[in-house]
């Protein structure tokens, strides 16, 4: 099954931002790859944010604990 399709857009001290780039028809929204797209980025996380631009343009949080997805919140 193919992954979300995702772009770095920064990556500083406090967070890791990410957007999603589809093409939706053809790779799933980081939305709904959320568990897969934190499993691949949770090593360079070190305790920071994980925030994301979805396929609408809206930025929010993925929430991580432990490593592992927990979730979603709006942006602070």
């Amino acid at each position: 099954m193919k992954r979300a399709n995702y772009i770095i857009v920064s990556d500083t001290n406090d967070c890791l931002v990410i957007k999603d780039i589809g093409p939706w028809d053809k790779y799933p929204t980081v939305t709904n790859d959320a568990e897969c797209v934190v499993q691949e980025l949770a090593s360079r996380l070190n305790d920071r944010r994980l925030e994301y631009i979805d396929s609408e343009g809206n930025r929010d949080q993925l929430l991580v604990k432990d490593g592992e997805f927990d979730g979603f919140a709006p942006c602070q």
